[in-house]
């Protein structure tokens, strides 16, 4: 595995047995990607392709039925504090104060420290997202946008190989919604921290992410295609929509939901669309011209990955 990987997904499947114990057909199969160290790589598909469940097998919290996760090239088997998970739901525990929640996390990753120095580490991480004033407040007191805040504090306390995000503000109000991706945005920026994110949200991803992962519709979901982010990593949510980069990769995230994705699903149990070891890369962003003199178009510019 090249230095740069710090993940890398193989020939990964998941099916479940109904109440009779009967094996249905695979929610997802054979799927095959990389995460390379201080990459933001979301994950959009439609409910029932297995998003959610692909997150958990890389967080350990649940087996794969076939195929294997390795991280640093070590194959993945269970949790590990090397790996940190903000949920839809912030998880925190109501009978522990904010700084207590954080302090928690802190001292399972480093027990040896002492109390001061967990402290100090905690309110260091709560401020980082803004929260240190809460630091004595139950979460029972908090706003959920304030929670999730939290939530995102305790993730990268405990410094993490990875970071793992399923749809953490999908419950939240845009606007509180918005301030905690920037605060999320400038966050990873700073620490060059690796995320594998789920998301239904195309613009979200569209600002935090460096490659979009398409997953077709399930059963039998694949990735059927990676769209690389080319428009310049320090946009912003204020901005980026004056790029015109932005509204071609847009509209290709879009068509794939709404048409392709259908269509992509219906052929693939007939059909090898693509090899699955090797998803087509795109580059919707980028603008190639017709030809010497013509005014250039927007076209998604395929490549094939070297492996």
């Amino acid at each position: 595995m090249p230095e740069s990987v710090i993940v890398k997904v193989e020939a990964l499947a998941k099916a479940y047995a109904d109440t009779r114990g009967r094996v249905a057909p695979p929610v997802f199969e054979n799927l095959h990607f990389e995460l390379q160290r201080g990459e933001v790589v979301a994950l959009i598909g439609h409910s029932g392709c297995g998003k959610t469940t692909i997150l958990n097998i890389l967080a350990g919290l649940e087996a794969p039925s076939a195929g294997a996760v390795f991280m640093d090239g070590k194959e993945l088997a269970g949790p590990s504090l090397d790996r940190g998970v903000v949920f839809q739901g912030h998880a925190l525990m109501p009978w522990r104060s904010v700084l207590g929640n954080v302090a928690f996390a802190v001292k399972s990753r480093w027990p040896g420290w002492s109390r001061e120095q967990v402290r100090r580490h905690s309110l260091q991480h709560l401020e980082m997202v803004g929260m240190s004033a809460a630091a004595d407040k139950k979460p029972h007191q908090l706003s959920g946008g304030m929670k999730q805040r939290v939530g995102i504090a305790r993730a990268f306390s405990i410094a993490p190989r990875m970071l793992l995000l399923d749809e953490p503000f999908g419950a939240l109000d845009a606007l509180t919604r918005g301030s905690i991706q920037d605060e999320l945005l400038r966050i990873v920026r700073a620490t060059r921290q690796t995320v594998f994110m789920i998301t239904h949200d195309v613009d979200e991803a569209i600002l935090l992410a460096d490659r979009i992962l398409l997953m077709s519709n399930g059963p039998l979901a694949r990735i059927a295609e990676i769209v690389e982010i080319t428009m310049p990593r320090e946009r912003t949510r204020a901005d980026m929509h004056h790029d015109p980069q932005y509204y071609r990769i847009r509209n290709h995230l879009l068509d794939f939901l709404v048409n392709r994705s259908v269509h992509y699903a219906a052929a693939a149990p007939a059909v090898p669309l693509h090899d699955p070891v090797h998803p087509p890369v795109v580059r919707p962003g980028l603008v190639e011209p017709e030809s010497p003199g013509d005014a250039p178009r927007p076209r998604a510019l395929r490549q094939v990955v070297n492996h």
